[in-house]
C-alpha cells in the first residue's frame, strides 16, 4: 500500500492541518529615492528561502512594503515601487527594514514613520537600516548607543552629518543587539540570508544565494571592496586595515588605532602585511596617501597645497618631498603641460 505524504504547509479538506505561519516576517520601510538594488536584493533572499525552487510563494517568509499614504515610491533609478500595507501594528513583523537612497534626497522620514519605528523598538522589534537607511534610523534617534555600518562611499558624509559618530565602514554588515545595518547593494543579500539562517535554517540561505549567482553567505566580518587599490590581497584582516587606511586619508590614523579597531594588536597587523604584501602598514598607508595624491593632480583643479590637505600631509613642502622619492618628480612638475614637438 502506498503511504501518502504531505507538506507541512498544505490545509487538507477534512482535517485540522494549517499552512505553516511563516518563520520569518519582514516589513519595509522604502525612502523617497531608495537604492532599488538593495531592496531587491535582500526581497529575493526571502523570496527563494520562501518556497520550493522559485516558485515565490510567502509560506516560509513573508515580506510587505509599508506606507502612511499608500503613494507609489519613486526609486533612485525612476522605478516606482506600490506599497502594499499601511504602517499599523509593527509587532506582526519579526523586522522593520528600513531602505535608505541617495543622501540628498532621503535626509529624514516623515513623522508618521518615525513614529511607528519608535513603537517597533519599544515593542522589542528589531531594526535593519540598508544602504544610506543607516543615516535615516540615526536622524530618528534609533541608533543612539550603537553600531552601525554605511558603506565605505558613504562613510564621510555620515561623519559630517552626525558629528562625533563613527560608523563602521569595513564590513558588510553589523549586527548589535536589536539593530542591524548593512552597507547596501550585495551586502543586503548577505545580511537577509543571515536572517534567513537564524530563522528558517542555513540550506534555505544558501539555495537562495545560490540561485541568485551569489557566492556563499559571507559574515558580517567580510571586508566592503572599498577604492580600487594597486595592493592586492586575499587576506581578510589586510584588506579591512587598506581600508580603514582609504577612509582615513585626510586624517591618517596610527596602525595602533588600526588594530585597536580590528580586535588585533599592531604587531599581529605588522605580520599580516609582511607575509600578504611583504611591506609593512606603514608603507602600505603612505603608498595610498601618495596615490590618491597623484589621482587628485592628475585628475583635479585642486592646488598642490589643498591635495597635500585632502591627503594627510603637513603641507605642500612635505607632500613634495614624499612624491618624488616615490614617483621621481614633484607634483607641480605632472601640472605642467607637455612641451609641444617643434618640429611638427
Amino acid at each position: 500500500m502506498t503511504q501518502l505524504t504531505h507538506s507541512p504547509m498544505t490545509r487538507l479538506r477534512g482535517t485540522n492541518l494549517r499552512p505553516e505561519k511563516p518563520r520569518l516576517s519582514v516589513g519595509f520601510i522604502l525612502a523617497k529615492r531608495f537604492t532599488l538594488c538593495a531592496f531587491a536584493n535582500f526581497v529575493d533572499v526571502l523570496r527563494l528561502a520562501a518556497d520550493e525552487g522559485d516558485r515565490s510563494r510567502p509560506i516560509l517568509c513573508n515580506w510587505t512594503v509599508l506606507s502612511d499614504r499608500m503613494d507609489p515610491i519613486p526609486s533612485s533609478s525612476g522605478i516606482f515601487v506600490q506599497p502594499k500595507e499601511r504602517l499599523g501594528d509593527p509587532t506582526r513583523f519579526n523586522y522593520i527594514v528600513v531602505v535608505g537612497g541617495l543622501i540628498d534626497e532621503s535626509t529624514s522620514l516623515g513623522t508618521s514613520y518615525q513614529a511607528f519605528l519608535h513603537e517597533a523598538a519599544a515593542a522589542g522589534v528589531p531594526l535593519i537600516g540598508v544602504c544610506t537607511g543607516a543615516f535615516l534610523l540615526h536622524d530618528a534617534g534609533l541608533l543612539n548607543g550603537y553600531r552601525s555600518c554605511v558603506s565605505w562611499f558613504s562613510h564621510s558624509d555620515f561623519k559630517e552629518q552626525f558629528d562625533g559618530l563613527d560608523p563602521v565602514a569595513d564590513q558588510i554588515f553589523v549586527v548589535d543587539r536589536d539593530r542591524l545595518t548593512c552597507a547596501g547593494g550585495v551586502s543586503s543579500a548577505h545580511l537577509a540570508a543571515y536572517l534567513v539562517d537564524k530563522h528558517v535554517g542555513r540550506a534555505h540561505a544558501s539555495k537562495s544565494l545560490h540561485i541568485m549567482i551569489i557566492d556563499d553567505a559571507h559574515q558580517a566580518e567580510k571586508p566592503q571592496p572599498g577604492i580600487p587599490l594597486d595592493l592586492k590581497t586575499k587576506n581578510p584582516v589586510v584588506r579591512r586595515a587598506l581600508l580603514l587606511m582609504q577612509q582615513n586619508i585626510d586624517t591618517p590614523i596610527s596602525i595602533q588605532d588600526i588594530a585597536g579597531r580590528m580586535g588585533k594588536s599592531k604587531r599581529q597587523i605588522e605580520r599580516y602585511f609582511r607575509l600578504s604584501l611583504g611591506t609593512s602598514p606603514q608603507a602600505a598607508f603612505l603608498n595610498i596617501r601618495l596615490d590618491m595624491a597623484r589621482h587628485l593632480i592628475e585628475n583635479s583643479e585642486k592646488s598642490v597645497a589643498q591635495v597635500a590637505v585632502d591627503c594627510g600631509f603637513c603641507d605642500s613642502s612635505h607632500l613634495s618631498r614624499m612624491f618624488r622619492r616615490r614617483y621621481g618628480c614633484t607634483p607641480q612638475v605632472l601640472r605642467i603641460p607637455p612641451t609641444a614637438d617643434a618640429s611638427v
